[in-house]
C-alpha cells in the first residue's frame, strides 16, 4: 500500500477547472484522469477502478450525486468528494447520506482541497487494511470446524480460500464421511455470499418427482396436495449457495432439468410457465466416480462438465493419519463437556489405537466412536476399553495380507462380487433388515443399496432378516 500511487478521476464541465485540478494533483504525485461530464465519468468507472473521484455536483446529462450513486454500485471502496458552487448545509447532508466521503464548496483554497483529498484517501486505505485483516481472520474462523494440519487438508484449505470469491460451480468428491458438506459450508462462509442462505439437499433421498418439487418448487394445483404455491430450494437459496449432496444419485430425467437450470440461471416451478431468474452458487458433492458414470451412461456428460468446473477432492482419513489425534480431541471437547463430571482427556494408549486404525467410515466414524466412548466412560479420561473390538484388534499388516494375491491367481471380478455381496448381507444381518441403517454402515444411499440388492439378486434374501427379527416399529425406507 505504501508504494501505491493513487489515481484520481476529475469530473467537471468547466474546462478551466478541469485543467487546474489536473495540474495541481499531477504535481502532487497523483495519476490523474479527467472527464467533462458525469456520463463520461461513468463510462470511465465502468472500465477502470480509481482510488478517488473528485466531481462537481451540477453537470449536464448526469449530476455529481447521480454519479456518486453509480460509483457506490460499481466501486464501493473508491473515495468520492463532491464540489459545488451552490452549496448548502442541506446539500452537504444529502451528499454524506448518499455515501460521499467529503463535500467542499467553490471557490475553495487549493491547499485545503489537497488536504481533504489526502485525508480521505488515507482513511480509505485504513478501511481497506482493516477489512482485509477481518477477512483473513474470518476465513480462519469460518474454517475452524474443518480440522486438519496434514498436507492434504492444508491444500484443501488453500483451495477453499482461493475459489471462495468466485461464482464458479464446485464439485466436491470423496468417500462417505470425509466431511464434504463441511467443505461446502467453508466455501460459502469464506465467500461474498456468506450473509445469504446456505441451503443443502441430499439428492439420493428423493424420488425424481419429489426432488424436482424440492428444487424448483410448485404452483397451486400442480398435483394432488399442492394447495398453495411453494418456493423451491433454488429460490430459497437466492443470493447464497445451494449444496447438492449425492448428485450422482440423481436420475437421468432430473439431470436434464438441473442442467437447464444451471445453464439458463432460471427455474420453472412444477405446474408453472413463468421463468424465474435465480442468483445461486451451486456446490455439488458425490462419493461416486462421475467420470465412470458418464462412460456407463448413468450420468450426463454435459452436466458433468457443468458441475465439475472447480473440483475439490477431500482425502480419506487413512491418508491423513496425523489429523486423527486432533479430530479425536475436537470431538471429545464437543461431547465430553456435556458429561457430569466432564470427560477431559483421552488416554495415550487409546489414541495410539485410533491412530493405528483404518477408519473405513472416515471422520464420521471417528466422531461416532468418540461419542460412544464418552457415553460409556466412567472416569474423567477415555480409556482403550471403551473403544470397539474392531479398533482394538485391528492389525494393519493382517488387514493388508488379507488382500495378498494367491499364487494361483484369482478371478478378480467374481472375487469382488462376492466381497460386495458378503458385506451387504452382513450389514443387513447386523441391522435386522433395516435398509436405511445398513446403507449407513456401507456409507451409501438407500437407493444405491437397493440397486445392489437387485444386482446380486438377494432382495428376497434381505427380506428374511426382517421376517426373522423381533417386532419393531415400521420404517418407510424398507418398502421394496
Amino acid at each position: 500500500m505504501a508504494d501505491h500511487v493513487p489515481s484520481i478521476l476529475i469530473v467537471d464541465d468547466e474546462l478551466s477547472m478541469r485543467e487546474l485540478l489536473d495540474h495541481v494533483f499531477r504535481r502532487a504525485g497523483y495519476r490523474t484522469f479527467v472527464a467533462e461530464n458525469g456520463a463520461q465519468a461513468l463510462e470511465a468507472l465502468r472500465g477502470a477502478v480509481f482510488d478517488i473521484v473528485l466531481s462537481d455536483v451540477k453537470m449536464p446529462r448526469l449530476s455529481g450525486t447521480e454519479l456518486l450513486h453509480e460509483c457506490r454500485q460499481l466501486s464501493p471502496d473508491t473515495v468520492v468528494i463532491l464540489m459545488t458552487a451552490h452549496g448548502t448545509v442541506e446539500q452537504a447532508r444529502e451528499a454524506f447520506k448518499l455515501g460521499a466521503d467529503d463535500f467542499i464548496q467553490k471557490p475553495f483554497d487549493i491547499d485545503e482541497l489537497k488536504l481533504i483529498v489526502k485525508n480521505a484517501f488515507e482513511k480509505s486505505l485504513l478501511r481497506r487494511e482493516v477489512a482485509l485483516l477481518k477477512r483473513e481472520l474470518g476465513d480462519r474462523t469460518r474454517l475452524e470446524n474443518i480440522i486438519g494440519r496434514s498436507r492434504p487438508m492444508q491444500e484443501v484449505f488453500q483451495l477453499i480460500q482461493t475459489i471462495a470469491g468466485t461464482n464458479s460451480t464446485v464439485l466436491i468428491t470423496g468417500e462417505s464421511g470425509t466431511g464434504k458438506e463441511l467443505v461446502a459450508r467453508g466455501i460459502h462462509a469464506c465467500s461474498p455470499r456468506a450473509d445469504r442462505p446456505f441451503v443443502s439437499i441430499n439428492c439420493g433421498a428423493f424420488t425424481e418427482t419429489l426432488l424436482e418439487s424440492e428444487l424448483f418448487g410448485y404452483m397451486k394445483g400442480a398435483f394432488t396436495g399442492a394447495a398453495t404455491n411453494k418456493k423451491g430450494l433454488f429460490e430459497a437459496a437466492s443470493g447464497g449457495t445451494l449444496f447438492l449432496d449425492e448428485i450422482g444419485e440423481m436420475s437421468l430425467g432430473m439431470q436434464v432439468k438441473l442442467l437447464r437450470a444451471l445453464q439458463e440461471r432460471s427455474i420453472r416451478r412444477v405446474g408453472g410457465t413463468e421463468e424465474i431468474p435465480v442468483d445461486v452458487r451451486v456446490v455439488a458433492a458425490t462419493n461416486r466416480d462421475l467420470s465412470q458414470m458418464v462412460e456407463d451412461g448413468t450420468f450426463r456428460k454435459d452436466l458433468y462438465f457443468r458441475v465439475n468446473v472447480i473440483p475439490i477432492t477431500v482425502p480419506p482419513l487413512r491418508e491423513r493419519r496425523e489429523d486423527i489425534r486432533d479430530l479425536a480431541l475436537y470431538f471429545l471437547k464437543k461431547y465430553g463437556q456435556n458429561r457430569v463430571p466432564p470427560i477431559t482427556g483421552i488416554a495415550e494408549a487409546a489414541l495410539k489405537h485410533l491412530e493405528n486404525y483404518s477408519f473405513p467410515g472416515n471422520v464420521r466414524e471417528l466422531e461416532n466412536l468418540i461419542e460412544r466412548a464418552v457415553a460409556l466412560e466412567p472416569t474423567h479420561e477415555v480409556q482403550p476399553e471403551r473403544l470397539p473390538e474392531s479398533v482394538l484388534r485391528y492389525d494393519p499388516a493382517r488387514a493388508a495380507s488379507a488382500f495378498d494375491l494367491p499364487e494361483q491367481g484369482i478371478h478378480l471380478e467374481n472375487f469382488l462380487m462376492e466381497v460386495e455381496k458378503s458385506y451387504i448381507l452382513q450389514s443387513l444381518r447386523r441391522t435386522r433388515g433395516n435398509q436405511t441403517k445398513a446403507a449407513e454402515l456401507l456409507n451409501m444411499s438407500v437407493r444405491s443399496l437397493r440397486h445392489l440388492l437387485d444386482k446380486h439378486k438377494i432382495r428376497q434374501t434381505a427380506s428374511m432378516f426382517r421376517e426373522s427379527s423381533p417386532a419393531r416399529t415400521g420404517d418407510s425406507s424398507e418398502a421394496p
